[in-house]
């Protein structure tokens, strides 16, 4: 026996139970209109089906409204199954028995056996309508008494029976929610497609939120990053020679071990043999500036700074800036600053250099993880691209070392030549400028021109020419050379690149933007341009 359903459910199949009987009156009137004989076979039928059902009412009442009760839970519970099943499947099975029954009509050859069967058929068919109709008036009438009896959860409005809300009725919200033990929190519904709205708005807010949390997190830890960066580069540049060492049967560890310490060394031995007299120069040079017969008594006694000095009182306003009482202050706090300047530069280098050890010593297998990243058909090629990547910014890292190498080498020599002071101190600022793109070289060439016309006229415009025509010989004919296959860049590219990576990352992001560029031709010019090709 089926589970006896709720009063709401069988108040809510009402209509659906009077909606069968009227299909089944005029199912049953359309088949008695075919033949006359069929009409006298289903009135017979239809009156003994009547009959029956009211034999049916005559019994006892107690066993007649046990057999009501079960009769309409039996037919609710079949009617919930049928809902289950979906239309497509339940009307394709209706039209099956149409249609066999009008191609067995159909087959059969004599006309009268034809009108015998058809008149049993409609005889059946009006006693099934008959007693679906004296169910489905049963079935009204236990649902009117249960409606009586205050079968909770339903509502009569203007003749039409309201479902109760799903919100605050939890039994019509399992119901709707289709509860059972497979699914204890009802039926799940069909999937959102991309093209909905609710997921393209969700993807789009989360893709602003993602780049708006990236933005914050960049801008907070960009000193770290700039360190990070510099320290891959200076791996990166330093591969070449580690790779060489491992070409000749050195293992990577020494290898790497080895170009580490040829670099610590280089830089120790720098530091030993230009700080002591750099030191010395560049006091002298402050001194020179300080004292009564320096470069400022030179150009107070300079005829042209007199005469600006009469109309717009300059030495006034810097002898008043000397002597003012915040001047304490603001040089202890100058002291202060360069202090922190200092310790912050020696901590960041110790930083770089660290980091440098470990990218080097891991590159490979840095690497191999990026390329697993990429499909297996396309790893291959991506490993190849990968490695002429790596290989460029290495070639440009260590090509640009060499150009300020060369550049503050012969400008050590010139100045020594010249006799312009301080020459040392000069040619290592000529030589850090270099490092800059496009105008590092000539910041550099203006500031040294500048101070050797204190040596005298001639020497400064000898420094001058020197500088010219060094710029000309490094720009067309060092360089071309030494970065041929390092960055193979049109020139506004490369002026474009640097300007966008000084405004990012300062002098930093100006001396990485140029591989940067270089990387991004090549992936152009290798995977983007082949397929337009091919489209």
């Amino acid at each position: 026996m089926p589970e006896e359903l709720s009063e709401s459910d069988r108040r809510a199949d009402r209509g659906l139970l009077a909606r069968d009987r009227r299909r089944a009156k005029k199912s049953a009137d359309q088949d008695g209109a075919d033949s006359d004989t069929a009409d006298a076979g289903a009135s017979e039928t239809g009156e003994a089906g009547n009959g029956a059902a009211s034999g049916g009412s005559q019994a006892d009442p107690n066993e007649s409204g046990a057999a009501k009760t079960d009769l309409v839970n039996l037919r609710l519970w079949a009617h919930h199954l049928r809902k289950r099943v979906p239309w497509e499947l339940r009307r394709k099975d209706s039209d099956t028995v149409v249609d066999g029954a009008t191609a067995g009509a159909k087959s059969d050859g004599p006309a009268a056996a034809t009108a015998a069967e058809g008149a049993e058929d409609t005889a059946a068919t009006s006693g099934e309508a008959t007693r679906s109709t004296a169910t489905a008036e049963a079935a009204e009438d236990t649902a009117d008494e249960v409606s009586e009896e205050g079968g909770g959860g339903l509502i009569r409005r203007r003749g039409r029976v309201a479902q109760a809300d799903p919100v605050t009725d939890v039994k019509a919200r399992e119901r709707e929610a289709g509860v059972d033990e497979l699914f204890p929190f009802g039926r799940p519904g069909r999937p959102l497609t991309r093209n909905h709205p609710f997921v393209f708005g969700f993807y789009g807010a989360l893709g602003v939120l993602a780049a708006y949390m990236l933005v914050q997190a960049f801008t907070n830890a960009r000193s770290v990053i700039i360190l990070i960066v510099v320290a891959l580069f200076l791996a990166v540049g330093l591969n070449p020679g580690v790779e060489a060492l491992e070409r000749i049967g050195v293992s990577r560890r020494w290898s790497v071990l080895l170009v580490f310490l040829a670099l610590v060394g280089f830089f120790v031995g720098f530091g030993f043999a230009i700080v002591p007299p750099l030191s010395e120069q560049t006091t002298a040079i402050i001194h020179n500036l300080t004292s009564g017969h320096g470069y400022l008594e030179q150009l107070q006694n300079n005829p042209k700074l007199q005469d600006l000095d009469k109309r717009y009182h300059l030495l006034e306003k810097a002898r008043s800036a000397l002597e003012s009482k915040d001047l304490g202050t603001r040089a202890a706090n100058g002291v202060v600053g360069v202090g922190q300047i200092v310790v912050s530069g020696v901590f960041s280098a110790l930083t770089v250099l660290i980091l440098t050890l470990y990218f080097l010593s891991s590159l490979p297998s840095i690497t191999g993880f990026m390329y697993r990243l990429a499909p297996r058909s396309r790893r291959a090629r991506v490993a190849l691209l990968g490695d002429e990547i790596l290989a460029r910014i290495g070639g440009y890292v260590a090509g640009n070392l060499l150009i300020s190498l060369i550049a503050g080498v012969t400008s050590y020599i010139f100045l020594l030549i010249v006799g312009v002071p301080y020459a040392l101190a000069l040619a290592l600022l000529v030589a850090i400028t270099d490092l800059i793109p496009l105008v590092g070289a000539t910041i550099g060439a203006v500031f040294v021109t500048g101070l050797s016309f204190f040596s005298g006229l001639w020497v400064g415009i000898a420094t001058a020419i020197y500088f010219v025509i060094y710029q000309q010989v490094e720009n067309y004919i060092v360089q071309p050379r030494v970065m041929k296959r390092s960055v193979d860049v049109q020139p506004a590219v490369t002026i474009i690149a640097a300007l966008i990576g000084g405004a990012l990352l300062g002098v930093i992001g100006a001396l990485l933007a140029i591989p940067a560029a270089a990387a991004v031709a090549l992936i152009l010019r290798e995977v983007v341009m082949p397929r337009q090709e091919e489209s």
